[in-house]
């Protein structure tokens, strides 16, 4: 007998055939662009401070560096601009999304070779300069990606497009975090110093020439169609529509929790961030290597937030959000007080493993339940751009406090820095608390779309 049409639009295909759209254009795509935009995040941060702290340069200078981070907490303002003006000659030839990406990753490029042609230890401010270039490049190359994702597949598609940009940006992070250090070490000269600023040059110029792949895949890539602009008398009238609107939307759904919620979201992960900022001249001072340091906290580390991540998301499932956005809130604070003790046991691989797989699980179980929290709170017709208010929020009370953290650490050491840390996850729990006494409705209609 053969099936009505209504019943053939019902078949799903079987589980070989969803697992083939992996393999498809798109999804290859995505893959290799996840990859150019998880590379630049570290090389500005993370493994940046390793480098610095390597250099000799100071703890409460690099603390002041890491603002240089600010910049993925504001892209938001920008943001309107990448999809309203175009690049002359540029624009014209790709189309809007291909220029505006290319351009990011020229800019991302040029910020990484400026970075290795200079020594901090001999001028530290050509390095700044360089690191902005990346960081700005980097924030604009998110804003141009998550437009062109969002575009380029039907809405069948999206989930296989995010998890295959992920599972690129996740490999970015091991090559930009464990793949610099193996290479700087593997550049470095037996017998000379500990530090040689030829070996970094080395590291970050291949680094530079890895986002080559990003940029011939973007010259290689279809522009999505095109999408008209949404009608407005002037480029005023048009960023009220973009920006105030929606955040005008949030206001008026959840009224005086409004400010409970907004509060939480700005430093629910503070403990984390501020304490990240110190974690790479700890190790540096603790005496661990490059190699140690790559091995246990850049790719180990990694999959053990991977790990957490997925298992926080199936704690929200049978749990409920709010239960498992508590339990992080609590291990990021507890977790933090493990590095306290870590730097009581000297130069230790074995204790460093085990804090790191505390630390990194527990990172990624309350980033899991955070994701969910801020997407639950999103109206579907201002889904983009609320959530990247929210998601710019949250790092930005953290990253300005984190400037001063190298500052604290000169002044009372690392220990009382870790402890602090984990003190400034108390608010974080009260917090918590007081939203999930006043939990929104989420299912509400806004978000059901009806």
């Amino acid at each position: 007998m053969t099936p009505s049409a209504p019943d053939a639009e019902q078949i799903k295909p079987g589980w070989l055939a969803a697992f083939k759209v992996y393999l498809e254009p798109p999804s290859l795509r995505m893959l290799l662009l996840g990859f150019s935009a998880g590379l630049p995040l570290l090389l500005v941060l993370g493994t940046l401070s390793f480098w610095l702290r390597e250099a000799g340069i100071d703890r409460t200078t690099i603390g002041y560096l890491s603002w240089v981070g600010l910049a993925y907490a504001f892209k938001w303002v920008w943001a309107p601009l990448v999809d309203w003006l175009p690049i002359p000659l540029l624009t014209r030839w790709l189309g809007r999304r291909r220029s505006w990406l290319l351009l990011a990753q020229l800019a991302v490029m040029a910020g990484l070779v400026a970075m290795s042609f200079n020594d901090p230890r001999v001028a530290l401010q050509p390095v700044v300069w360089g690191a902005l270039s990346v960081a700005f490049g980097s924030a604009t190359q998110d804003i141009a990606l998550d437009a062109f994702r969002i575009e380029s597949a039907n809405t069948d598609r999206q989930a296989a497009l995010a998890a295959a940009y992920q599972t690129g940006y996740r490999l970015a992070m091991i090559w930009s975090g464990a793949g610099v250090l193996w290479l700087a070490a593997r550049s470095e000269v037996v017998g000379l110093a500990s530090y040689q600023h030829s070996a970094w040059q080395s590291a970050y110029l291949v680094m530079a020439a890895s986002m080559l792949l990003g940029m011939v895949t973007v010259l290689l890539s279809p522009e999505p169609a095109h999408r008209a602009m949404p009608k407005a008398r002037n480029l005023a009238e048009w960023l009220r529509g973009a920006l105030v609107e929606p955040f005008a939307d949030f206001l008026r759904r959840y009224g005086r929790q409004a400010a409970l919620i907004l509060a939480l979201i700005a430093i629910y992960r503070i403990s984390d961030v501020v304490m990240g900022i110190m974690a790479n001249p700890f190790y540096v001072d603790m005496g661990y290597s490059k190699d140690e340091v790559a091995a246990v906290t850049k790719i180990y580390g990694v999959i053990m937030t991977l790990v957490g991540a997925f298992v926080g998301g199936a704690m929200a499932l049978r749990l409920g959000v709010m239960r498992v956005l508590m339990l992080g809130a609590v291990l990021s604070a507890a977790s933090n007080l493990l590095f306290a003790w870590l730097f009581t046991r000297g130069h230790d691989v074995t204790s460093l493993i085990f804090v790191i797989s505390a630390d990194n699980l527990s990172s990624g179980i309350a980033s899991a339940a955070f994701i969910a929290y801020l997407s639950s709170l999103t109206n579907l017709k201002y889904s983009a751009t609320q959530y990247a208010l929210f998601s710019s929020m949250m790092l930005l009370a953290p990253k300005f406090l984190a400037g001063y953290s190298g500052r604290y650490v000169d002044a009372f050491g690392y220990q009382n820095f870790f402890c602090a840390t984990a003190l400034l996850g108390v608010p974080v729990l009260a917090l918590v608390w007081l939203a999930s006494r006043n939990l929104p409705n989420f299912t509400d209609p806004v978000r059901a779309g009806k």
